[in-house]
């Protein structure tokens, strides 16, 4: 049964997880509490009436996304204000999770309105648990700018970050987005793209930038499905960091050569790692290029 708490007479707010691809993933408290609840506010209706379907859930659904969030939320509050149950889903995974419902789950707590998540599948956690990388801190960044300039620049601001980094991209940019990070983080650092997760097709693909993408153009098939794209920095958190006296010296060789020879010159120098010099190599590069334009 539905949990029951004490208080005003007010309803639920149930935030549901759904699969991610195989529907054996269903829990059972969730099919329960869908099937119990007055009202499914749901990404896709058309989508989540096919799930109803698989688990003989008869219930009636809502339309809940990004476009029409604002309209729907007071709608929703104030039935929940009226005392009936609803439960929040999305297409596939975590409701809130890079998808809306955030703002309504505010709305709840300021009304005073009880709000409970039925946990389940998750596209970010499923990866992280199966792709040997450091998990002992991610950051977690959903789904990348569809522009080159955005999703360059957000690298940027990320180079340097010792958490694993976790994104959503789609299909079509894979390549393009690959390529990015081949230029911003370097071609040797170790990425694992998760493929079509829970379902037929899943593959963990794993190797340096330049592998992958390497990889992805000599077999579009690949380019096909859902991907999460993990960067695996847990090598870089390990690796000694370049003291001020590296820096310089690193500066001085750049003036002097190619940022290739300089990153050599400098491992066989310092004997520290080759994507910690190679990465603050084209750091330095960088702020050279911003000087001189300015």
């Amino acid at each position: 049964m539905i949990e029951e708490q004490g208080g005003p007479p007010t309803g639920t707010l149930y935030i549901v997880a759904t699969p991610i691809g195989n529907l054996e993933d269903m829990t059972y408290r969730a099919v329960r509490t869908l099937g119990e609840v007055d009202l499914v506010a749901a990404e896709d209706t058309r989508h989540s009436r096919k799930l109803f379907a698989h688990f003989g859930i008869k219930k009636p659904l809502v339309s809940y996304h990004d476009h029409n969030e604002r309209q729907r939320q007071n709608m929703l509050v104030e039935r929940l204000q009226n005392g009936e149950n609803i439960a929040l889903i999305s297409d596939a995974g975590t409701p809130c999770i890079a998808d809306p419902g955030y703002r309504l789950i505010a709305s709840c707590y300021d009304a005073g309105i009880r709000v409970v998540p039925i946990p389940g599948p998750s596209a970010t956690i499923t990866a992280l648990s199966a792709a040997g990388v450091g998990t002992d801190r991610f950051a977690f960044e959903g789904y990348l700018p569809q522009k080159t300039k955005a999703r360059k620049d957000l690298f940027r601001q990320l180079n340097g970050e010792q958490r694993t980094l976790v994104f959503y991209e789609a299909p079509h940019r894979l390549s393009a987005t690959l390529s990015d990070m081949v230029e911003i983080f370097g071609s040797e650092r170790q990425i694992v793209v998760a493929r079509e997760l829970t379902k037929l097709h899943e593959q963990f693909l794993r190797g340096s930038a330049a592998e992958l993408l390497q990889r992805f153009a000599q077999d579009p098939k690949l380019k096909k499905g859902e991907f999460v794209v993990l960067i695996d920095n847990s090598a870089t958190s390990e690796d000694a960091t370049l003291d001020g006296d590296d820096i310089g010296m690193l500066e001085i060789l750049l003036d002097e050569v190619s940022v290739k020879m300089a990153v050599k010159i400098a491992m066989r120098l310092t004997g520290k790692k080759k994507n910690e010099i190679y990465q603050q190599a084209l750091r330095l590069r960088e702020a050279r290029e911003l000087e001189s334009e300015n």
